[in-house]
């Protein structure tokens, strides 16, 4: 598939699980994929593999909790790629814990990393938009931002604040042919959730027993979600906080 064939995709967080997975959907449905993530290794591997496979990608280091940082990125995609036609919003972090549990530094952190990323980088990315007439921008949120589960306030709320940012600036920008909605993964096997699991004792498969659908998801089918939501084959599809959870409730 070209789908993407001449577009520019800008992904945060590609060097992890969700997010590399992403970059390398996008790529193999043709467009240049920039790798943004602040470990530089991570990214490299990701940028190798979809170079190996016939791909486009460049990396760009940067720490997108920083409001400078997130400007200096998006000039130096115009500057290298003339164009950025999609932007995903992936990159997050988890800081665990009820509110008797959490450090005021990692509620901070967690706003910084979660949702201040996202204002900042779609503050200098949407007049380039704009001046081309249309733009994709798709948000990670999580089921947990719509159902909050426990143990996890920091999360939570952030993950519900990128959901009502992006129905916001859903509203803000349709009027200029720029779509945004966010996806909000359930259990994805990630490296995140291997870790938590590790924490809790619990294996993958105490998840999948959790599971209408018989097991967690992958990092590859939400990256088809976010290929579907990049492309203009679904161009009423806007403002929207789409699920894929495989019909699990919260727990």
């Amino acid at each position: 598939m070209t789908r993407f064939h001449d577009k520019v995709a800008v992904v945060t967080g590609g060097g992890g699980g969700i997010g590399s997975a992403i970059c390398r959907r996008l790529a193999e449905e043709g467009a240049a994929i920039v790798v943004v993530d602040r470990d530089e290794a991570s990214a490299m591997t990701v940028k190798s593999d979809i170079e190996a496979s016939g791909g486009r990608a460049v990396v760009m280091v940067a720490d997108i909790a920083d409001e400078a940082a997130c400007r200096r990125l998006v000039d130096n995609v115009m500057e290298r790629c003339g164009r950025l036609d999609v932007l995903v919003n992936n990159a997050g972090i988890n800081r665990r814990g009820d509110i008797s549990e959490v450090s005021t530094a990692d509620w901070h952190l967690s706003f910084d990393v979660n949702i201040h990323s996202m204002f900042y980088l779609c503050r200098a990315a949407v007049p380039h938009m704009q001046r081309a007439g249309r733009g994709v921008i798709v948000n990670t949120a999580s089921q947990w931002g719509l159902y909050p589960a426990p143990g996890h306030i920091a999360y939570n709320v952030t993950k519900a604040a990128v959901v009502a940012f992006s129905k916001s600036l859903a509203r803000d920008l349709a009027c200029h042919n720029i779509r945004v909605n966010a996806v909000c993964p359930g259990e994805i096997h990630t490296p995140m959730l291997a870790t938590g699991l590790e924490k809790a004792g619990k294996t993958v498969r105490d998840l999948d027993r959790l599971v209408p659908f018989g097991r967690i998801g992958t990092p590859e089918e939400v990256a088809a979600l976010v290929a579907f939501l990049g492309y203009d084959e679904a161009p009423f599809l806007c403002g929207s906080a789409v699920e894929i959870t495989g019909a699990q409730a919260v727990s």
